[in-house]
């Protein structure tokens, strides 16, 4: 606070500031707990650090960024069968259905499962339920 001058102060009441439109809604430029970012579609899209400025990003590269994460979230993807998807994750490939996540045999081919495979996986594992810790007094 005591090392901040007037003209730093007054450059962070410019965010959020709208840099233009994609796809028929605008594009809003802001800072929150996680870093810059761009909003589009009620979906937010990070700043790459150190390389975009919330300040000076054009709405060129603002586009490339909305572009780049739908093509990550297109390859996490493997196979889609409605309520259930099989996904490539942090740790491997596994299945999801209705917010349960399930792993995959060791052997099976996850590229190849049919969507009577997961429901057999599915129906195997269960849904294990979670239990709230009990707090100390």
């Amino acid at each position: 606070m005591e090392t901040i001058t007037l003209k730093e102060a007054l450059t962070l009441f410019e965010l959020p500031r709208t840099i233009g439109s994609f796809e028929e809604s605008e594009m809003i430029v802001g800072s929150g707990k996680f870093g810059p970012y761009v909003k589009h579609n009620g979906k937010f899209y990070s700043l790459k650090k150190g390389v975009d400025d919330p300040y000076t990003i054009t709405e060129g590269r603002a586009v490339e960024l909305i572009a780049e994460k739908r093509e990550g979230e297109q390859k996490k993807i493997i196979s889609n069968f409605g309520d259930i998807q099989v996904l490539n994750g942090r740790y491997g490939p596994y299945i999801t259905k209705d917010k349960n996540n399930f792993r995959i045999p060791k052997g099976s081919d996850p590229q190849k499962l049919t969507k009577e495979e997961c429901i057999a996986i599915i129906e195997k594992t269960g849904i294990k339920k979670t239990t709230k810790a009990s707090k100390k007094k």
